[in-house]
Order: structure tokens, then sequence, then C-alpha cells
């Protein structure tokens, strides 16, 4: 894979307090990816982006929610989500990558 597709797989990290106790369980991190990227892509990117070794990926879609806005009904855009579990002992400093 070339290092363009590489950088259009992740698109960023997503950190709230769920994925902060997925860090220090299971040693899992959650990225935000492209709609059309596989298992095997991200593996990839995650690889060889921050040089770690990954033993498994879970990839969820996210369907966008109803909103309204000054009575205008609305819906926040669809995504897919990455749950990267990392080898024992291999970390990533997602704060820094951000």
């Amino acid at each position: 894979m070339n290092n363009a597709k590489i950088l259009g797989v992740i698109r960023a990290p997503r950190i709230s307090e769920k994925t902060a106790r997925l860090q220090e369980l299971s040693n899992q991190y959650v990225f935000e990816v492209a709609k059309d990227a596989t298992k095997a892509d991200v593996k990839q990117a995650v690889e060889s982006l921050f040089n770690v070794k990954v033993e498994a990926v879970n990839v969820v879609n996210v369907k966008g929610k109803r909103k309204t806005f000054r009575f205008r009904a609305g819906r926040r855009a669809d995504m897919r989500k990455a749950y990267v579990r990392l080898a024992e002992g291999q970390t990533i400093d997602v704060m820094a990558k951000a």
C-alpha cells in the first residue's frame, strides 16, 4: 500500500472515557477510518504509521443521529470506527499524533 493510501485510511483517533478504559484494560485503540477501509487496510496503516504489532481489528459502521437546530431537522454524518488491539507491551501515544 502506498503512503497516500495509508494516510487516507485513518482519519482521526476517537478519544473518550470509553476508549480510555479500553486502552487501559485490553490495550485497544479506536480510530475513525475511511468508509471503504477494510480490516487489512486498517491493520497495515496502523502498523506502518505507529511502528507497532496489531493483533486484531474490528470495524463498526455508526449511523448518524437525527438532530434539530432552530426547528430544522437534520442528520449527522455516518462514520466508520475501527477497534485495534495491539500486541502485549505495545502502546500508541494518540495525543501526540492527533
